[in-house]
Parts: C-alpha cells; sequence; structure tokens
C-alpha cells in the first residue's frame, strides 16, 4: 500500500504539490484530465485552487478526486 496525502497546496499551472504520510513531498500533474469527464471542471482556476485532503487523497467540492495510489505513482519527486 502506497502512503497517503497528508497536505496538498494547489499550483497556478494544474500541479499539485502534495506532502505524503511518508514524508516526502511531490508534485502530481492534473493537466492531462483537465479535458475528461467531471475533471473538465477543474479547469476553472478558482475551482482547482479548492482542492483538499480528504481521507488520505485529495478531492474538490463537487466529487472530483484522484485514487492516492494514483497520487504517489503518478507524481514526482520533489526538493
Amino acid at each position: 500500500m502506497n502512503p497517503r496525502v497528508t497536505k496538498v497546496t494547489p499550483e497556478e499551472n494544474y500541479c499539485l504539490l502534495l506532502e505524503f504520510s511518508n514524508g516526502e513531498r511531490r508534485e502530481f500533474d492534473v493537466s492531462p484530465y483537465l479535458d475528461k469527464g467531471i475533471f473538465t471542471q477543474l479547469k476553472e482556476k478558482s475551482y482547482f485552487q479548492q482542492a483538499r485532503v480528504s481521507m488520505g487523497t485529495v478531492e474538490w467540492p463537487k466529487g472530483q478526486d484522484f485514487c492516492p495510489d494514483t497520487l504517489f505513482e503518478e507524481s514526482r519527486v520533489i526538493a
């Protein structure tokens, strides 16, 4: 089982700065998902900025979320 998200900071470039339960800091690029289904609503920057941590993953008020494993496995480690 991969670590879970403990903190999220949305960036202007549709990336999420994430902190995980193992102490790692990573960046996840949401832009590849912005033309898919319910994720199209995230194109509105003010809405994208409403990302929050919930039960070890990231979610938005209208129900968009990512699997915590996807967030960990498809993100890149940052210093």
